[in-house]
């Protein structure tokens, strides 16, 4: 396995960084915004349209993936990248959120998780090596050991046993990684826990640098603290993590999340909210998030925003992407989506020529105080 696969090319520990990581099938300039495609496609897009929006990697879901089409199938295609088209960098997670989420349809053990498939209710256990198994056979980029997530709030000592089980997983995901996959191109990421408490938090990440990997990830965030809480423990761990290898932020989030995100150090993100947004018509604009439904846009020709150079601005008005959604049009969901990709590539290309120009804490300013001006508090 690789150990070195970033470089840090401007910024510090905890500051602003632009890098680059570099994997056999292409150069992923950060920090970075991964679209998220569960089940091999970013929803209604094609590979070459997320290429040519300018995405340099997408997020595949392990849990999915192997209930369906399952491991076998991919396997025989030659992995995930001949399975999807998509020919540039693939990070695949482990299932340890989609675990979270299943709430009594799974059992978490010292060994693994037992669980009951959501789609039919066969049984099935994951070990840590499992995983790391599948994601092998998947040829995966990078991948996520197998971790556990606590709910928000959490209890001091339930949060403790998370993390300890975590880092235990983890070291067998090295040992499994290292015994079938150390001469191949692929990493392995850690994965930090502590739920929302500084001293487990630190402790985690402590122990998980002590495995030398190629990056590190914060997990168990975004998961309904409060953000003040958030921007905390990511303070907290952003110390303690080495400055040379990237800072993946799981799960997070909205432009502003990221924007501030950056500002702390974080170098790559993945979230559901452009493309699920986009499927319940609400797109993201400069001055913050617009529900085209609405029937204040039924006459509104104007583009969704005005100066964005995306396929569906440059085409096409709010009247009649809104006049598709509320006919259940499917080329309405795909005009919201490209426009919401289109926004958070654009946003995560700014930031980098922010940085790399010096000029970054001008454009977090400049950004929050238009994009929040513009949100709906409860949103």
């Amino acid at each position: 396995m690789p150990t070195r696969i970033f470089k840090l090319i401007r910024g510090e520990k905890n500051t602003a960084r632009r890098g680059i990581i570099t994997t056999a099938h292409g150069v992923i300039d950060t920090p970075v915004f991964m679209p998220i495609g569960t089940l091999g496609p970013v929803k209604t897009m094609t590979p070459d349209e997320m290429e040519h929006l300018g995405a340099d990697i997408i997020l595949n879901n392990t849990y999915h993936l192997y209930l369906r089409p399952g491991v076998e199938i991919i396997e025989k295609a030659g992995g995930l990248h001949r399975f999807t088209g998509w020919e540039k960098p693939i990070l695949t997670d482990s299932g340890g959120f989609q675990f979270y989420s299943l709430g009594a349809l799974k059992k978490v053990r010292d060994d693994g998780i037992e669980f009951q498939s959501h789609l039919d209710g066969s049984r099935h256990f994951f070990t840590p090596e499992k995983v790391i198994e599948i994601q092998t056979t998947f040829g995966s980029d990078v991948m996520m050991p197998l971790d556990v997530c606590v709910p928000s709030p959490a209890e001091y000592l339930q949060a403790k046993h998370a993390g300890h089980l975590t880092f235990d997983w983890l070291k067998q995901s090295a040992d499994r990684f290292n015994a079938i996959a150390s001469n191949s191109d692929q990493s392995l990421f850690g994965i930090v826990q502590g739920a929302t408490f500084s001293d487990l938090r630190a402790e985690n990440a402590r122990m998980i640098i002590e495995l030398n990997l190629p990056g590190y990830s914060i997990g168990g965030l975004a998961v309904g603290e409060d953000k003040e809480l958030m921007w905390e423990m990511i303070a907290v761990i952003n110390e303690i993590l080495p400055a040379d290898k990237p800072r993946y932020l799981m799960g997070v989030g909205t432009p502003a999340d990221i924007v501030r995100a950056v500002a702390l150090g974080i170098d790559m993100f993945d979230c559901v909210m452009p493309t699920r947004n986009a499927r319940n018509g609400t797109v993201f604009t400069h001055s913050g998030r617009i529900v085209l439904k609405g029937a204040s846009f039924s006459a509104d020709y104007e583009p969704i925003e005005n100066e964005c150079q995306c396929y569906s601005c440059a085409k096409f008005s709010r009247a009649y992407v809104r006049h598709l959604l509320n006919v259940n049009e499917i080329l309405g969901l795909r005009l919201t989506t490209i426009h919401n990709l289109h926004f958070y590539l654009s946003l995560m290309r700014d930031i980098q020529n922010a940085i790399m120009t010096g000029q970054f804490q001008q454009f977090k300013n400049g950004f929050l105080e238009k994009f929040e001006s513009g949100e709906d508090p409860e949103t």
